[in-house]
């Protein structure tokens, strides 16, 4: 059987890594094993993180909606209940953007879930 060499592979895959880990603090930039758990673990924190960001995102939306909600007597789960009682399929995203810049849309909205 011939003989295999595999430097070039050897080369690229870690050129590649290196490059991915580029600007990381300390040997996690140039030393390879270094490199190799810091890409891992950046991956890990960066998908938790993404989901994260979600959670808060939508905490922040019911913020502006219960500000909204405040200003007009009622507390944000009456407002939300309300919606869906009336079938104003809305999502939160949607409802907090109207709150916070567009209020004579939302009040409208509001005032045609009183009816």
């Amino acid at each position: 059987m011939p003989r295999v060499k595999r430097g070039t592979i050897h080369n690229k895959r870690r050129k590649k890594l290196l490059k991915e880990v580029k600007g990381y603090k300390w040997g996690r930039k140039n030393l390879i094993r270094l490199a190799t758990t810091a890409r891992t673990k950046a991956g890990a924190h960066a998908y938790m993180d993404r989901r994260k960001k979600k959670r808060s995102m939508r905490g922040l939306w019911q913020i502006k909606i219960s500000a909204f909600a405040k200003e007009n007597n009622m507390s944000y789960s009456k407002l939300i209940g309300l919606f869906s009682k009336k079938n104003i399929e809305l999502d939160r995203k949607i409802l907090a953007d109207l709150a916070e810049n567009n209020k004579e849309i939302m009040q409208a909205v509001f005032n045609e879930a009183k009816k």
